[in-house]
């Protein structure tokens, strides 16, 4: 991934720079599309940097992720059975909602009021200040009359 003095988007690269990361055009590319996307793995991440950016290979964006995750910009998501997925939307207690027969991946907002899904039942002396819980079911698209989903 090559630097780049000149960010398509600024306001991406300045968050790149306050994070304490170094700008690249690909981290800029990297970071707007895992916010324009849906919960994206890290091969379609990198198919969609590179319609932004051109060439870059699929560990670079790899490093690239961890560096973005490891800073706080990006959420990794990992479902049971699957790959890896990202997301921009993180400062938040949300959890996820998960089709088992196509993959679908979605947000859902945490309890609305008092978050119990952040009060454990026995804390064990940890000081708890995020939970992941994932939802599994049907989609809307996979749960129509005569659709059965995955094993």
């Amino acid at each position: 991934m090559t630097a780049s003095r000149n960010s398509r988007n600024p306001a991406t690269a300045d968050e790149l720079r306050t994070a304490g990361l170094r700008v690249t055009a690909a981290r800029v590319a990297l970071l707007e599309t895992v916010r324009a996307g849906d919960h994206l793995d890290a091969e379609a991440l990198t198919s969609g940097v590179r319609r932004r950016v051109g060439h870059v290979s699929l560990q670079a964006v790899y490093d690239a992720l961890h560096a973005l995750t490891a800073a706080g910009l990006v959420r990794r998501i990992e479902p049971p059975g699957g790959a890896a997925r990202f997301e921009g939307r993180v400062g938040d207690n949300h959890h996820h909602v998960l089709c088992r027969s196509c993959g679908a991946l979605a947000d859902v907002d945490c309890a609305v009021g008092d978050a119990p899904c952040l009060t454990a039942s026995d804390d064990r002396g940890f000081v708890i200040d995020e939970a992941e819980v994932i939802y599994r079911g049907l989609c809307p698209d996979c749960s129509t009359p005569g659709s059965s989903p995955a094993p």
